[in-house]
Parts: structure tokens; C-alpha cells; sequence
């Protein structure tokens, strides 16, 4: 026996091997009637039944007379199903896969083989009278049978040795059994705890088929917005066709124009060293005229006095011929008149005949003469290139002397209205530097522009520029150094506005109108009561040759110089005009006594002897440029006052400073 093979399988062959075989039919004779039989019918009466006990206390009865049981050779296919489904349902799951690989696995028992009746050579048939060869024929049948028994023999002994182990096998497979119920307890109560997770995965499975239905509306909607997408890709494809067409196209006139743009290149390259070169001949020639500019303007003077007549206003006296004349400069009438002559007729001076003196005559010369027909804009251009030397470093003072009523005023700030044509000096000079500044930008040059103004009234600092709560606060502004060691002065508590164009500067020049000190004088009917003083911060930089220059550009409006006349009763009011007067004439004097320090070279200059002269007092050193605008009236009744404010502008043309230096790091 296979030690291998399955318990179940072998008790199955067993089971098979005991099925009944069929015993041939015997040939022998019979006494009597029976002789007269068919031999099918002497076959079925030749044996009786008979009765036998096989193992597994399992009767079996086995019919020989039956013709036309199946050979044992065969197993009928359900019995074993029938066996493998009875064992399944006992054993459980495991056993079943074990006895059906056992039977899978199942040596055959080798069958006997069994002659089927009727379908053997028939013998031929014997008449009645030949009893001895049917006897033959009998004695044969009886071997035959003998033999067959002999074999069932052997066959009953192998089939008690296949018993005994399949008893053997069977206590096996109580055991297994008793076991794999064991295991079918813990497979049933796996079970349970899948049939609680198959609850859970359901209630999953709702969730996620709910989920599912949702997710199936957004494909449906992906569906249609990609059926969308793939009309617009279709549109996109025809268009992207049109454009690689368009891109061909663009490619070949490209590779025509790379060789237009290599020679372009060259000629670029060119360019650009032909340009380099330009800008520092360019740059060059800049730092010569910058240098030859200021050459021009010191053999005009470092201080320069030019002359200014008003013309008669409006319900004004005409004044008498003579009292003002304007000789002709060395040129002849082409050239700008120089000199001026003013004639002064005298009362108290007498002939011997009774008849008054001829008038006395006063001739001055100037750098420049203005007539009473001199508009605001020639005035300017006299002074344009004076103004453009602060761009190139070098500090510029321009300020206007004169009796009150002559037009300092007029001559600086210009006209009421708003006129063009009445503009003053302020607002034209920033607008020349502000013109200059741009195109000096193309050379590389950024200027930055600062702008204060101020009023110095009764030596007292105020600032034109406050607005809201900090007007009329002037006494709180001091003139300070910009830090220790500087020479650079400062006004505290003043405003200092960044400008950088015309609207900027005219609202500075509103705002300080209204903030100056005025009044009702002898000589005008609203006199400035104050020296205003505006200045300008300029600071000029070329990043990329690290140059850099600063200078200042101060213009300055000085209050009416006027004579005080000692035998006047004074009243409150006047006593306040006389203070007024008193401090403008002293401040004026102190700056006559600084021009005149400085031109005799005086190791002590009184700057500090007036706040005018100490806030002035780098644009009127020996680095500085100085222009002096005295303004004359041209009645007859200021001749006096206006031959004073002469006398002392010719005294400050005689004057010469040194040469002047830039400011430049």
C-alpha cells in the first residue's frame, strides 16, 4: 500500500473492491427435466444465492444469477461525490480539500476480469443425445468457476488486509476530525468577525456607492466639459497648424535678418566705441566750458553791480527831462548801456545875477545799466549764465538794493497776476536750472534740488515757508552749522522743500507772499518791512565718473533803505516804523562793511554783526559769485535817496574778490 495516499481514499477503494461480482453460470449437468433447458437457462438455475459478510460490519449480498451487474473494474463517478460531499459536510472545509486530493491521488485496485454473460463465444449448440460432450463441456465450466473462485479468494484476503488498515485510517481520521472541528470553531468564529466586517464594508459600500453616484454626476460633467475641451483643442490644434505655418515663415525671415543683425551688430559695436569716445570728448569739452564759463564770469567780476530804473507808474509825476541819462557804452547805441547820469538841481544854490545854479550832474558806471524799458526777460538774460555756475559748484548771491518803492520786489518775484512776462528772477532762474538739469542729464549728471525761504525782520529769523500752527513763529528759528566742523549753515525750525519743477516753486513763492511782513510807509503804500532771502540747495553727482559738486543759490529781496528824519514827531505807530527802519539800515551797513572787508582782504569780517551777512555769509566769500541789482526810481522827488543807493553800489563795484572755487569732491 502507498503510504501516501489518504485514508478516506483507501476506505473508499475498499468499499469498491466489496461490491458483488458476478460468478459466471455453470455448465454442469442436471438430472431430470433440467437436461431439457436452454443452456441460458441451466446457466441461472446452475448456483444458488448466496451470502457473505465482508469488514465495516457492513452486509453485502451478492446475486450470481443477476446477468448484468457492472464489473468491478469500474467506479461509477457519483458514489465517489456522494462519498467526497458526506465526508466535506462532517470535516469541514479541510478534510473535504484532503479527500479529494486523496482521491485524486488513488491507485486502482486491479478488478478480476469478469466474463459477461452473452457476449463470449457462444459454444455450439449439442444435441440432446451427445451427454458426453455436454459433460465435457461441463467439466470445463467447472474449472473455469474453480479457478474464478481461487482467484475471489485472494481477492477476499487483499481485500481484509485493505480493512484492517482502513480501521487504522479511520482512528486517524477521528483524530483530524476532533482537531479540524477545533480549527472549524475558530474558522466559524473568523466568520463571525467577517460577517461584522462584511456589515461594516456594506455600510462602506453604501457610503461609497452614494460617493459614487456623486462622483458619476462630476464625470458626467467632466465629460461634457471635456467634449468642450476637445471641440476647443480642435480649434486650438487648427490654430496652432496656422501658427507653425506663420512660424516657418517668421524662421525663414529670421535667418535672413540674423545676417542683417550680425552686420548691425558690427556696426553697433562701432557705434558704441565712436559713441565712448564722443562722450568723453564730450565730458572733456564740458569740464572746458565749465572752466572757460567761469574764467568769463570772473573777468566780469566775482562782484557785479548792475542797475535798474522802474519806469513811471500809473498817476505818477512825469519827471522833468535831463534828470536821468543813459550815455551810450563804447560800441555805440548796438552796445548795452554801462553808465548812467543823474542831474540834481539845488534850491539853495544861487548866481550872482539872482539865478538859480545849473543842476549838478552825477555820472556812475555799472557792469550793466537797465532803462525804465527794460522788460523782466532781458533783465534775466544778463544773469542767465551767472545763475547756470551753481549747477557747475560754485555759490551765486544775487540780491536787490534800493530806496522802498524803486522795484527789488518787482525785479525778484515779479508782477501780480500771473503774467509770463512779469515773472521775476526766482521763478526764472529755477526754471533755467531745472533746463539745464535735463540735459545735463544725458551727460550722466542727476541734481537734486532743496528749496527754504526766509525773512529776517527786526534781526529776527522767520520762516516764509510755515504753515498752520507754526506761523508767526519766526523767533524760534536760529542759524546754526550743519554739525560740528561744517561750514555749511542751517536755519532751525525752518522748512526745507525738496522742488523739482516750475508748480512746485510758485506755490512756495504764494505761500511766502502771504507769510512777509509789509507795511504803510512815507515812500509806498505796501513796503517790504523785511530782507527775504530764498535759497536754493543744489547737489549735483556723475555715478559713473564719482563726481560730485554742491553749491547754493541765494537771491535775495532787501528791505527799503530809507533816511530817517530826525525833526519828525513820532506817534506809536511811527515809533514802530522808526525800530523797523533802524534794524534794515544797520543790517544794510553791516553788509557794505563785509563787501568792503572782504575786497581789502581784512583778516576780521563782521559777518556775525547782522543775521543777514551771518546767513549770507558762504555766498559772499572769497568762493562765491555776487551780482548787485540796485534799483532807482525815476521821480524827482527820490533823487536824493536814489543818489545815496548809487553812490553805495559804486562803492561795491570797485570792490574785488578773489577768484572764486567750485565745490567739487
Amino acid at each position: 500500500m502507498d503510504p501516501q495516499r489518504s485514508p478516506l481514499l483507501e476506505v473508499k477503494g475498499n468499499i469498491e473492491l466489496k461490491r458483488p461480482r458476478i460468478k459466471a453460470p455453470s455448465r454442469l449437468p442436471l438430472s431430470g427435466s433440467r437436461l431439457k433447458r436452454r443452456p441460458d437457462q441451466m446457466e441461472d438455475g446452475l448456483e444458488p444465492e448466496k451470502k457473505r459478510t465482508r469488514g465495516l460490519g457492513a452486509t453485502t449480498k451478492i446475486t450470481t444469477s443477476h446477468p448484468r451487474v457492472p464489473s468491478l473494474t469500474t467506479v461509477p463517478q457519483t458514489q465517489g461525490q456522494t462519498t467526497a460531499q458526506k465526508v466535506s459536510k462532517k470535516t469541514g472545509p479541510r478534510c473535504s480539500t484532503a479527500i479529494s486530493t486523496g482521491l485524486k491521488n488513488q491507485k486502482p485496485v486491479p478488478a478480476v476480469p469478469v466474463q459477461k454473460p452473452g457476449r463470449g463465444k457462444k459454444p455450439s449448440k449439442r444435441p440432446a443425445w451427445d451427454l458426453k460432450g455436454q459433460l465435457c463441456d461441463l467439466n470445463a465450466e467447472l474449472k473455469r468457476c474453480r479457478e474464478r473462485t481461487q482467484t475471489l479468494d485472494q481477492e477476499n484476503q487483499q481485500l481484509q488486509d485493505q480493512l484492517r488498515d482502513a480501521q487504522q485510517q479511520a482512528k486517524a481520521l477521528g483524530t483530524e476530525r476532533r482537531t479540524l472541528e477545533g480549527h472549524l470553531a475558530k474558522v466559524q468564529a473568523q466568520a463571525e468577525q467577517g460577517q461584522q466586517e462584511l456589515k461594516n464594508l456594506r455600510a462602506c459600500v453604501l457610503e461609497l456607492e452614494e460617493r459614487l453616484s456623486t462622483q458619476e454626476g462630476l464625470v458626467q460633467e467632466l465629460q461634457k466639459k471635456q467634449v468642450e475641451l476637445q471641440e476647443e483643442r480642435r480649434g486650438l490644434t487648427s490654430q496652432l497648424e496656422e501658427k507653425e505655418r506663420r512660424l516657418q515663415t517668421s524662421e525663414a525671415a529670421l535667418s535672413s535678418s540674423r545676417a542683417e543683425v550680425a552686420s548691425l551688430w558690427q556696426e553697433t559695436a562701432a557705434q558704441a566705441a565712436l559713441l565712448a569716445e564722443r562722450e568723453e570728448r564730450l565730458h572733456g569739452l564740458e569740464m572746458e566750458r565749465r572752466r572757460l564759463h567761469n574764467q568769463l564770469q570772473e573777468l566780469k567780476g566775482n562782484i557785479r553791480v548792475f542797475c535798474r530804473v522802474r519806469p513811471v507808474l500809473p498817476g505818477e509825476p512825469t519827471p522833468p527831462p535831463g534828470l536821468l541819462l543813459f550815455p551810450s557804452g563804447p560800441g555805440g547805441p548796438s552796445d548795452p548801456p554801462t553808465r548812467l547820469s543823474l542831474s540834481r538841481s539845488d534850491e539853495r544854490r544861487g548866481t550872482l545875477s539872482g539865478a538859480l545854479a545849473p543842476p549838478t550832474r552825477h555820472d556812475f558806471s555799472f557792469d550793466r545799466v537797465f532803462p525804465p524799458g527794460s522788460g523782466q526777460d532781458e533783465v534775466f538774460e544778463e544773469i542767465a549764465m551767472l545763475v547756470q555756475s551753481a549747477l557747475d559748484g560754485y555759490p551765486v548771491c544775487i540780491f536787490a538794493y534800493g530806496q522802498t518803492g524803486s522795484g527789488k520786489t518787482f525785479t525778484m518775484e515779479g508782477g501780480p497776476g500771473g503774467d509770463p512776462q512779469l515773472e521775476g528772477l526766482i521763478p526764472r532762474a529755477l526754471r533755467h536750472l531745472f533746463s539745464v538739469a535735463q540735459e545735463l542729464s544725458g551727460q550722466g549728471w542727476t541734481y537734486s534740488f532743496v528749496a527754504s525761504y526766509v525773512e529776517i525782520y527786526n534781526e529776527t529769523v522767520r520762516d516764509l515757508l510755515a504753515t498752520g500752527t507754526r506761523k508767526g513763529q519766526g523767533g524760534e528759528c536760529e542759524i546754526r552749522r550743519a554739525g560740528p566742523g561744517s561750514e555749511e549753515l542751517t536755519v532751525t525750525n525752518a522748512r526745507y522743500v525738496p522742488v523739482s519743477c516750475e508748480k512746485e516753486v510758485e506755490a512756495l513763492l504764494h505761500l511766502a507772499r502771504q507769510n512777509r511782513a509789509v507795511a504803510r510807509t512815507a515812500q509806498n503804500e505796501r513796503s517790504s518791512r523785511s530782507h527775504s532771502v530764498f535759497q536754493l540747495q543744489i547737489s549735483g553727482e556723475h555715478s559713473s565718473r564719482g563726481l560730485q559738486c554742491g553749491a547754493s543759490l541765494s537771491l535775495v529781496d532787501l528791505a527799503g533803505s530809507e533816511r530817517l528824519d530826525p525833526g519828525l514827531a513820532l506817534g506809536p505807530g511811527e515809533r514802530e516804523r522808526l525800530r523797523e527802519t533802524q534794524a534794515i539800515n544797520s543790517s544794510l551797513s553791516t553788509l557794505g562793511l563785509v563787501i568792503m572787508a572782504l575786497s581789502n582782504k581784512e583778516s576780521h569780517v563782521p559777518y556775525r554783526n547782522s543775521k543777514l551777512t551771518y546767513l549770507l555769509q558762504n555766498s559772499l566769500g572769497g568762493s562765491a559769485k555776487m551780482l548787485m541789482f540796485v534799483n532807482i526810481s525815476p521821480l524827482e522827488e527820490n533823487v536824493s535817496e536814489s543818489l545815496n543807493s548809487l553812490r553805495f553800489a559804486s562803492k561795491v563795484n570797485q570792490c574785488v574778490i578773489g577768484t572764486a572755487q567750485a565745490n567739487r569732491k
